[in-house]
């Protein structure tokens, strides 16, 4: 079997907003302009950064989570996804030691540990000049398992500024200064509510990869950053064994639904899953042959016009469902289920698979990791069933005709749909606020292809 090498590290921060994601695009940007292929990995649930990582390196990203996956999970995906680039680059989220505890559970830090990986560290020098050593002191000595190879400069307003903090950072750590983001007045990421608008809604996204790549050309010492990086020498892997195209499964896939882990769509393609991309914007209606459909999360409010506009869309997914479909429903893909969601006053009808009124709030709802028990009977999850997901939305119920005893899941941490219970259920339909990995829980991937492969057997039975 061949071997490769894969120059690999982790941009850290030392909190949400310190400017990882900025440095990561722009590193992935410039390196892949020198012709190379990077592979992008982002650390822990989240969509939106993953999704600018993958357009600056042409590449899908994928996630890392010590939380939701097993080391040995985390360390074969890794692997397996390295394999054959030139260089593999994770981005961390919130601050570098920021977990689950005190002790710094599942963070990044643990993860740049558990991969043998070296850690580029970004700090915001906002009004800060000689205190960002100390910082960065801090951040070294607290755990030296973490090999914190190298510090790059957030908001440097002059000169001056990047002078003072470069020398003192360098005199008092012995860590280099491996490159500066100038200060801008400006975001350079478009942002809103959740934080950084997603690439797929944003018009400009090309010209801010490529302002980002220019930036670190001129401001990243790219060879050294390169000579910090660990080579990884892995072996080519097995190739996954994928079924035959068993079933036809649809994707909304589009501006409103984007919040989907490649890892998920791979297991339905691996499983025996054709995956058919649908956009429920401009789609006048379903395809007439799938045997299940997949709606992730995403911002079906800030596609409401839209979504409601398309009304054939809308009747044909509500024909669908009643005609037996197998629908699971993330999310964003709860909120397009139900009769309508209520903006500025405005109400915008939906498919009304579910009599619930959505509306939002200025702060989130529900943030952060949880774990539910399958308690009551539905079409994917086997009773009993105990996973681990997250959540993280600022929809609001404002109106149900139906009773938390009514859902099946049993949230035994976080917030869930309502009374601390998630997922509705119609016919072979089941809508949850809870977002799932597929990497460690075969369950649901084995729940989508069994409901689908019952119904394709029951359609051909009807014909």
């Amino acid at each position: 079997m061949s071997a490769s090498a894969t120059q690999s590290l982790v941009i850290a921060g030392l909190s949400g907003g310190s400017g990882k994601s900025v440095a990561s695009v722009a590193l992935i940007a410039a390196l892949g302009r020198q012709g190379k292929k990077v592979i992008p990995f982002k650390k822990g649930p989240d969509y939106i950064d993953a999704g600018w990582l993958a357009t600056a390196a042409g590449e899908p990203c994928y996630n890392l989570d010590p939380y939701l996956m097993s080391p040995k999970t985390i360390a074969d995906s890794f692997s397996r996804h390295s394999y054959g680039a030139d260089f593999a680059i994770v981005e961390g989220n919130r601050g570098v030691y920021d977990g689950v505890n005190a002790e710094g559970g599942f963070s990044t830090a643990e993860l740049a540990i558990a991969l043998d990986l070296p850690v580029v560290l970004v700090v915001n020098c906002t009004k800060a000049t000689r205190t960002v050593a100390a910082l960065v002191l801090g951040c070294r000595e607290l755990d030296r398992r973490m090999n914190i190879g190298g510090v790059i400069l957030n908001q440097i307003a002059t000169p001056r500024h990047e002078k003072i903090i470069t020398e003192a950072v360098e005199k008092y750590t012995n860590i280099p200064v491996v490159g500066v983001i100038p200060r801008r007045k400006d975001d350079i990421f478009p942002m809103r509510h959740l934080g950084v608008t997603p690439h797929q809604e944003y018009i400009g996204t090309k010209n801010v990869v490529d302002t980002l790549a220019d930036m670190a050309e001129k401001n990243f010492d790219l060879e050294q950053i390169i000579g910090l990086m660990r080579s990884c020498p892995y072996r080519k892997p097995s190739p996954v064994k994928k079924r035959l195209h068993q079933v036809k499964i649809g994707i909304l896939r589009d501006a409103a639904f984007q919040f989907y882990y490649e890892e998920n769509l791979d297991a339905l393609r691996n499983a025996g899953a054709e995956l058919v991309m649908i956009n429920a914007l401009r789609a006048e209606s379903l395809p007439s042959r799938l045997d299940g459909l997949y709606i992730g999360g995403g911002f079906p409010e800030t596609s409401a016009g839209a979504l409601a506009a398309n009304v054939s869309f809308r009747n044909s997914v509500l024909e669908k469902v009643d005609q037996g479909l197998p629908v699971y429903a993330e999310c964003g893909g709860l909120i397009f289920l139900g009769k309508s969601i209520i903006l500025s006053g405005r109400e915008y009808p939906l498919t009304g698979v579910f009599p619930v009124t959505f509306g939002m709030a200025e702060k989130p709802q529900a943030h952060g990791y949880s774990i539910f028990t399958v308690e009551k009977t539905n079409p994917f999850y086997p009773r009993g069933t105990i996973i681990k997901g997250h959540e993280f939305r600022y929809s609001t119920v404002d109106a149900w005709e139906g009773s938390p005893d009514d859902l099946v899941l049993t949230m035994d941490r976080g917030t869930g749909f309502t009374g601390k219970r998630d997922g509705l259920v119609t016919k072979n339909v089941l809508a949850l606020y809870t977002h799932v990995l597929a990497s460690d829980v075969p369950e649901w991937t084995n729940g989508l292809i069994t409901a689908a492969l019952r119904h394709k057997a029951e359609k051909k039975d009807h014909v």
